[in-house]
């Protein structure tokens, strides 16, 4: 029998305590115990990691008799191309003595220089359903499983990388030097590590998946031997354990639970088990906790600011709407103000944003930038396409399907010069353009034209076709090519306006039923 503690605040007030002083004691009769603080998708927000570091180096001062700690990463840490931006998640890793990390799509960002990084990293990288050509750097890091041993137990961890990462890689010449399985085969690539592990007299096993929430309850439920998926590339926000949604029955009966802990650094989770003699999990508590309630850490805020340089103040902003819950398929006028940046600095009729690329939000007060380049931290340099109202529809109603999609992806495009409606089914409803003077014209959604064109603002990462936005396609064709990002597009805009600004929500991008 399974007994399940979802007290998800009895560990969370334990570290309050603990940043105050007292002792916290989490002793037991028990000896098979294992205390896990897990973190995924952080996405190079090096401000969240540092709250991160904190809380790290709070779980790590509690007092546990007969508990085994393990601390372990499901991928996409690192973000983009920027070399220092990367150089500081791998150091974050360091500090919190993470072991071993799955291969998320952003570790693969960094192609020219990978070699740089691989020996500052103190940790293993894991994937099991990938072949990375021998002449790439990371087919000597990267492993399928390992055992890890702590106290005398054996643990196996196993690491399985996305398997829609081609659609997310920026550089084709990684298309060559690597091949990832379906998830078909993904789940039989798991499983031959797993019966490799439990010959190695291995019954506590661990998936570090970066392969999405949907296809976690797979395999939990179509493979068998793992105990815990610690998951990651949906930024699911997953707390406490609840059966049929992250707590599954493995194909021979035993319990497989599930975490993940949001997106961008804003939580980090700690799993707490207890085992039966046998290996098989007969308590779970799983936390999940803001790491907004913890300071930044000053040593590693000081470390970090030798590798990025110290920030400058670029404006001031008066008011903010709420962020949005859900980044990928929610509105957000934090991403309104970034696509009207664009779109007045590069002067087009309209800008296309991606959700993907919206990692952060912005916070009435002073701008600097390190807080801006947390907001949208991927350097997808800007170019102007002109595209036709048939391929803005198109990418519209791609777009749209995210509503229904697996892990939500690709995500919603954000815009300015624009305004559509999508419904909750994921159907394009409407889509008005909306000239320079403010005047409205309806699009034809369902005939859209091939021979009216738009000077479109967008990032050469759309603009070659990435994330199933094929209709994109056109980097080659475009006309004019910039050396910078959108960062700084909200830079030049700030320096014309000295005066507090205000970032609101228009509606411009509605929900229907």
């Amino acid at each position: 029998m399974i007994v399940i503690n979802t007290q998800s605040n009895l560990l969370n007030k334990a570290i309050s305590r603990k940043l105050h002083g007292d002792s916290t004691n989490f002793s037991g009769q028990n000896n098979d115990k294992t205390s896990i603080f897990y973190i995924n998708d952080i996405h190079g927000k090096s401000i969240n990691v540092e709250r991160t570091i904190t809380a790290s180096n709070a779980f790590d001062s509690f007092v546990r008799q007969n508990t085994d700690v393990l601390k372990l990463s499901s991928g996409d840490i690192q973000l983009g191309e920027p070399l220092n931006t990367n150089h500081v998640m791998v150091e974050a890793q360091n500090i919190m003595g993470i072991m071993a990390s799955a291969m998320g799509n952003h570790e693969y960002d960094t192609p020219d220089y990978i070699q740089e990084l691989i020996p500052h990293m103190g940790y293993k990288l894991l994937a099991c359903n990938i072949d990375i050509a021998p002449n790439n750097p990371l087919s000597k890091k990267v492993e399928k499983s390992y055992i890890q041993q702590v106290n005398g137990t054996k643990y196996g961890i196993i690491g399985v990388t996305p398997v829609d990462l081609l659609s997310r890689l920026k550089y084709s010449k990684l298309f060559d030097e690597v091949k990832i399985d379906n998830i078909n085969d993904t789940i039989d690539d798991i499983q031959q590590e797993v019966n490799k592990l439990k010959a190695n007299g291995v019954n506590k096993i661990i998936l570090l998946s970066h392969v999405g929430f949907g296809y976690d309850q797979r395999i939990a439920k179509e493979t068998d031997g793992i105990d815990i998926i610690l998951g990651g590339h949906s930024h699911d926000y997953i707390t406490d354990v609840k059966a049929g949604y992250n707590l599954f029955n493995s194909k021979s009966g035993e319990p497989v639970v599930i975490t993940q802990a949001g997106r961008d650094g804003r939580y980090f989770g700690i799993l707490n088990v207890e085992w039966d003699k046998n290996g098989i999990m007969t308590k779970i508590q799983n936390n999940v906790t803001s790491t907004r309630g913890f300071k930044r850490n000053p040593v590693a805020r000081y470390l970090f600011e030798g590798i990025l340089g110290k920030p400058k103040v670029v404006g001031i902003i008066k008011s903010v709407p709420p962020p949005p819950q859900n980044g990928s398929i929610e509105p957000s006028g934090h991403a309104n103000f970034l696509c009207d940046c664009m779109k007045s600095e590069l002067d087009t009729d309209i800008a296309l944003f991606g959700s993907a690329t919206m990692r952060g939000y912005f916070e009435a007060g002073k701008l600097d930038t390190r807080w801006l380049e947390d907001v949208s931290p991927f350097k997808n340099n800007l170019v102007i396409v002109n595209y036709s109202e048939k391929d803005i529809v198109d990418a519209l109603k791609v777009s749209a399907s995210s509503m229904v999609s697996t892990n939500n992806k690709p995500g919603i495009f954000h815009v300015s010069g624009l305004k559509y409606a999508i419904s909750k089914d994921g159907k394009l409803k409407s889509a008005v353009y909306i000239d320079k003077s403010g005047v409205e014209t309806p699009i034809d959604i369902e005939n859209p034209r091939t021979d009216k064109f738009y000077r479109t603002a967008i990032t050469d990462f759309y603009a070659q076709g990435h994330d199933g936005f094929t209709m994109l396609n056109k980097y080659d064709k475009a006309e004019k090519y910039f050396d910078f990002d959108v960062c700084k597009c909200v830079e030049n805009f700030f320096a014309k306006h000295k005066e507090p600004i205000d970032i609101i929500d228009d509606k411009r991008i509605t929900i229907v039923d």
